[in-house]
């Protein structure tokens, strides 16, 4: 059977742009009839995967995520003295492993996941042909791993069309965040003006645009299967730990990128509800099919976010076997201690 581990976060953001539509605007959902921010979980995974904190704890255990290691491949060739044409058909023989190469090109179609352990496959095979002055044979393009120690991949997971058998399931899944009320994308007319425009002639601005933006309390849900993750990392059980409790501090602390030098909105999660047993996971998120509303947002989440895990329970027996929670509006939890009881 295997062990979840669930998280349940309130997170509140100052007027912000953190993840763009195709129109520069905010991204939207409708939900209960309201219109809602949201925050989609490829931004929110794409941020933590390669945020300072992942970085710092998991820094050898994080996979690359490219299309272009025919490029890199063909630079590091000719850097060593391999002639172009060679240096060119070899690199898209060794990217050709990873996914189908676009035609007459060095990249290849789709975003491979490559872990450390087969870029420094990868790595080796290239110097050994720079080295030997020949093209690879079809043993040596046997570059791919299974059970990578990668933790992105093992909480991720890939697919690679070309080799299937070489896919890896996600251990983690990430829902899209979502405010917890209803919005209103607005507009934000600014203008910029030229230092050197001493108002002589035109004391017009130098520059007009428009940026739209949007403020909300968002709820976001995490579910990890820990016993996918560890059969992911090989069995290494510490590792997962680490990454678990690595993942846990990106969410609670690490905001989405998007339009930060205009809006500086960064923000740690309000409240976080961490659960742990091997009943099947749920949301929460029903718990916000009717908009919060009112002055006191954040204590009201709280309580309708709490109020439906307890309702839960009621209909369906236990589901966890063990919470613990942070409350930032109240002061109340550690969040060391938190991220202890979702590690251990």
């Amino acid at each position: 059977m295997s062990k979840f581990i669930q998280l349940h976060l309130l997170t509140s953001y100052a007027p912000s742009n953190l993840n763009r539509d195709d129109l520069g605007r905010p991204k939207t959902a409708r939900m209960g009839g309201t219109e809602r921010l949201r925050v989609s979980s490829q931004s929110l995974k794409r941020n933590w995967r390669i945020s300072d904190v992942f970085e710092q704890t998991l820094g050898e255990h994080i996979g690359t995520r490219t299309k272009r290691l025919g490029a890199e491949v063909f630079n590091t060739l000719s850097e060593q003295g391999v002639a172009e044409k060679q240096a060119k058909a070899w690199a898209i023989e060794i990217a050709g492993v990873f996914g189908k190469n676009k035609k007459d090109s060095l990249e290849i179609e789709q975003l491979a996941h490559i872990s450390p352990e087969e870029m420094q496959a990868v790595n080796n095979l290239v110097n050994t042909l720079a080295e030997e002055n020949r093209a690879p044979e079809k043993e040596e393009l046997s570059l791919l791993r299974h059970n990578v120690k990668a933790v992105d991949i093992a909480m991720f997971g890939r697919m690679l069309a070309s080799s299937p058998e070489f896919n890896c399931e996600a251990a983690c899944q990430v829902a899209h965040a979502i405010s917890v009320h209803g919005v209103a994308v607005e507009e934000d007319y600014f203008t910029a003006v030229d230092d050197l425009n001493r108002g002589d002639s035109d004391l017009g601005a130098a520059h007009i645009g428009e940026s739209a933006f949007a403020a909300a309390l968002f709820y976001s849900y995490i579910c990890i299967d820990k016993e996918l993750l560890v059969a992911n990392l090989g069995g290494d059980v510490e590792l997962a730990d680490k990454a678990i409790a690595a993942l846990v501090e990106a969410a609670v602390k690490v905001s989405p990128k998007g339009k930060q030098n205009s809006f500086a909105s960064r923000a740690y999660a309000s409240y976080v509800l961490a659960e742990k047993g091997d009943q099947q996971p749920r949301s929460l998120s029903v718990a916000f099919l009717k908009p919060i509303v009112g002055e006191n947002q954040a204590e009201d989440a709280v309580q309708a976010l709490q109020r439906q895990a307890d309702n839960f329970d009621k209909v369906y027996g236990a589901c966890a076997d063990a919470r613990y929670a942070v409350n930032a509006v109240e002061g109340e939890g550690s969040f060391e201690q938190l991220k202890a009881f979702v590690a251990d």
